[in-house]
């Protein structure tokens, strides 16, 4: 389902993607930028993240820079069995993506710990609770690649 937004929301959501202001009040700043009031910005973006066109905003750190490690994992999980599983990987505060899939191999997820005892350790208790073996795949080699949405007017 789409969501319809007007010429300031595309402002607005093109801002806050890879522009966010380091400000104690950053709505003002974008307000200043696109000629809105802080607490004009400040409720369409409240308005956007209710109707999911946002789904989170937050500051996105690079975890090796950081020291942590990371891995894309993928398990085998019967549908009967689909939201056991998902429950028990999504309660781990490392986890930052979680898909389902067509494929055998059906559920894939990353993980990030701080080490990779850490991350070993939590793929294991998460296969010791569910009885679901979990695929643990580093990368070799990061190819880490910058996404933002140009919000244009979808009009034809």
């Amino acid at each position: 389902m789409s969501y319809k937004i007007d010429e300031f929301d595309r402002k607005i959501l093109n801002i806050i993607q890879s522009d966010y202001p380091i400000d104690s009040r950053p709505y003002a700043v974008v307000g200043e930028r696109i000629g809105l009031s802080e607490d004009e910005v400040l409720e369409r973006v409240n308005r956007l993240r209710d109707e999911g066109v946002i789904r989170r905003i937050g500051a996105n750190f690079g975890s090796r820079q950081l020291g942590w490690r990371s891995t894309l994992c993928a398990a085998q999980v019967p549908e009967e069995r689909l939201d056991d599983f998902v429950a028990e990987v999504n309660r781990h505060e490392g986890v930052t993506h979680n898909y389902l899939r067509q494929n055998q191999f059906n559920v894939w997820f990353t993980y990030i710990g701080p080490d990779w005892e850490d991350v070993e350790a939590t793929l294991a208790e998460i296969t010791e609770r569910t009885g679901i073996k979990v695929l643990n795949l580093p990368a070799d080699k990061m190819f880490k690649i910058k996404v933002d949405f140009n919000v244009k007017d979808n009009k034809a």
